[in-house]
């Protein structure tokens, strides 16, 4: 457990990502999920009002309702960190004032909670002035309808801006970004973005921690994996993808521990890096991941990682 960056949240070492939550796992299987994460120490749940739109016969909201009916069965919601999105749902993409108090009022009814824990502005929008974005979000902060805010898929430049005008503005800053960043997708994230972060003082909490499940190993040569994200997986099995896979299999037996929880507790080890996301449709895959709220890579182990 750790503080997220210059708030009063203390969040587990590994956040659940629930973008598979009425999706590729049903209410039930989420919910096993779910509670087998809070029993193995964790306490960082993450959503968006968007999960899961892209499956046959939803609309969006349906990770954030089963959440919600998970909660409503628990007495220790005051220890748990649940992080939700806007911006991406098909008649909310965009950043507008309207758009983001009306998706937070559906959000908190999905849920079923008086408060957000972490709201995050879940793609910059460029066509709505930052001020009028970034209002939004104070005033959200200001009724106690979310605790703290921040945002995802920004650019540095971008990022640099929105943090200016809250400085300016007196209105709630941004507290974290959330970026795609990754052991075998690492360009997009590690420069001036980094630094921004760094600079500015905000945590980061990175999505597609493991590669769509490449970083998991159980994509190899030869090997058909039946999966939703199996395409997207299969695209680092090239030189590079195949050398990451063979360090971690050393230091997984080194540690007698998984593929998984070393890819990500490379990815915790790194500057600013509050918690990785992951998610997990099933029990089992879930247990190749909740070693990282504990493991602890050497900095040699963490530098020879880097290196590749």
């Amino acid at each position: 457990m750790g503080i997220l960056s210059t708030t009063d949240l203390t969040v587990s070492r590994l956040c659940l990502g629930g973008n598979v939550f009425g999706w590729t796992a049903d209410e039930a299987q989420s919910i096993a999920v779910l509670d087998a994460f809070v029993a193995a120490g964790g306490n960082f749940v993450d959503t968006a009002d968007v999960y899961s739109a892209w499956a046959e016969g939803n609309s969006g909201g349906e990770s954030e309702t089963i959440i919600g009916r998970w909660l409503a069965g628990r007495s220790d919601r005051d220890r748990l960190v649940i992080a939700t999105k806007v911006g991406m749902l098909a008649g909310f993409k965009n950043q507008k004032r309207d758009t983001i108090l009306t998706s937070a009022e559906r959000s908190l009814k999905r849920l079923g909670v008086d408060h957000i824990d972490l709201y995050y502005n879940h793609l910059d929008d460029q066509d709505t002035p930052l001020e009028e974005t970034l209002a939004a979000y104070d005033e959200l902060v200001k009724q106690g309808k979310v605790r703290y805010v921040a945002a995802s898929n920004f650019s540095a430049e971008r990022l640099t801006r929105a943090l200016e005008i809250q400085e300016r503005e007196g209105f709630a800053k941004f507290v974290a970004l959330q970026p795609e960043y990754n052991l075998v997708s690492r360009d997009k994230f590690e420069g001036p973005l980094q630094q921004a972060v760094a600079e500015h003082g905000l945590a980061t909490v990175p999505y597609f921690s493991l590669a769509k499940g490449f970083l998991t190993g159980k994509y190899r040569p030869g090997v058909a994996v039946e999966s939703a994200r199996a395409g997207a997986a299969s695209q680092h099995l090239d030189e590079h993808g195949l050398e990451v896979l063979e360090v971690l299999d050393e230091l997984a037996e080194t540690h007698a521990t998984t593929v998984a929880a070393v890819a990500l507790a490379w990815l915790a080890q790194q500057p600013t890096v509050a918690a990785p996301i992951a998610s997990a449709r099933t029990l089992e895959q879930l247990n190749d991941l909740t070693p990282v709220l504990t493991l602890e890579l050497s900095e040699d182990e963490v530098n020879r990682l880097s290196a590749i």
